[in-house]
């Protein structure tokens, strides 16, 4: 009887236990990545304003503001840029459409990107995503929302009359530079893309985060973000821009820089030497020192970064060492000179806009 007895109450641990494991799996866990997944894409990002750059900043840039449709409904704010009086009257070589990073708030912090094109002979769109700047939405889904954007985006400048049959250039910073890899698979046309500190998929972002975040056990639930996020996104949730630099003949200049710790190299780079080091296609630019924001900004700026930073720290601590957004943004606005802090490098720059011309 004592066997029996003590079978039974191993039989009925052993069923709890295995009750508790397919709860967990089946319910608890996918609850728990829908959670995860919504806490960390569930915001709203708008430009700072002494950060921002306003058309003002840039003599002979015109703006002019449109609107276009996401794949989900939302109106999304877009931006043509061409300049005011162009000095050389010919056809211009092409349109460049900018894909901004996450977290800066849109476009606006790319106008001088913008300006630099348009004074040589390309006309520029720019747009912000999902959630950021002067669009809709109440926060930005998901990374490969940016993906779905940069496609309708496009939707947008193929029938725009004053684009008309002009070769498209894509110019990605971060989240906008795996949009605009990923993005190939289904606007195979595009001439070339420049990517900025972009990374491979997804999935990559997820895994780099939640491991930053959590530790190594994180690993134990990213099968249950990735499913949450096919869910929400289909077929989006699969792309990559290995995925869409297979699909398309467009030229690609891959830019990174070694120390970046918001985008991996391991997580685009890398991916992306390693399957195209060799090809003629591709053009590979690696830095050392230059971080992720600001890779295609010139040393000067870096310089000008670092001395106003240390400024600010001198200004937060005389004023009680509280360190608010309201006191950064006080700082800033009385301090900040935008086109000194985010000056271009122009040999990049350059090496960029040669590259361009040699596809349009």
């Amino acid at each position: 009887m004592k066997r029996k007895t003590k079978k039974s109450k191993f039989k009925k641990i052993l069923v709890s236990i295995i009750a508790f494991i397919v709860i967990s799996a089946v319910v608890v866990m996918p609850v728990v990545a829908a959670i995860v997944y919504e806490s960390i894409f569930s915001y709203r990002f708008e430009p700072e304003e002494w950060m921002a750059f306003v058309p003002e900043d840039f003599p002979g840039l015109q703006q002019e503001c449109c609107q276009f449709e996401s794949m989900d409904g939302a109106t999304l704010a877009g931006y043509k840029y061409s300049r005011e009086n162009p000095d050389d009257e010919s056809t211009p070589a092409g349109v460049v459409v900018i894909a901004h990073g996450l977290g800066g708030g849109g476009q606006s912090l790319y106008m001088n990107v913008a300006d630099f094109f348009t004074k040589n002979n390309y006309l520029v769109f720019a747009y912000d995503a999902t959630g950021n700047g002067e669009s809709e939405g109440d926060d930005v889904r998901g990374l490969p929302q940016g993906v779905r954007d940069l496609c309708s985006a496009l939707d947008y400048v193929k029938i725009q009359p004053e684009y008309g049959a002009l070769p498209i250039m894509l110019f990605g910073h971060s989240w906008g530079a795996y949009s605009s890899g990923a993005v190939l698979e289904y606007h195979p046309d595009i001439s070339a893309v420049v990517m900025v500190s972009g990374f491979n998929e997804s999935a990559d972002m997820l895994e780099q985060e939640s491991v930053a975040t959590v530790g190594p056990v994180a690993r134990l639930t990213l099968p249950y973000v990735y499913l949450y996020e096919k869910i929400k996104f289909g077929k989006f949730s699969q792309t990559s821009a290995v995925k869409g630099f297979q699909k398309s003949s467009a030229d690609v200049m891959i830019i990174h820089s070694e120390d970046d710790t918001d985008v991996l190299i391991e997580n685009g780079y890398n991916i992306f030497y390693e399957k195209f080091g060799d090809s003629e296609r591709f053009t590979f630019i690696k830095y050392e020192n230059r971080g992720h924001s600001y890779v295609y900004c010139s040393e000067k700026s870096s310089a000008a970064r670092q001395y106003l930073n240390e400024k600010y720290a001198e200004y937060v601590e005389a004023n009680g060492g509280k360190y608010t957004s309201e006191i950064k943004a006080e700082f800033m606005e009385a301090n900040m000179d935008r086109l000194v802090c985010f000056e271009l490098d122009n040999d990049l720059m350059q090496r960029i806009l040669d590259f361009y011309n040699s596809n349009s």
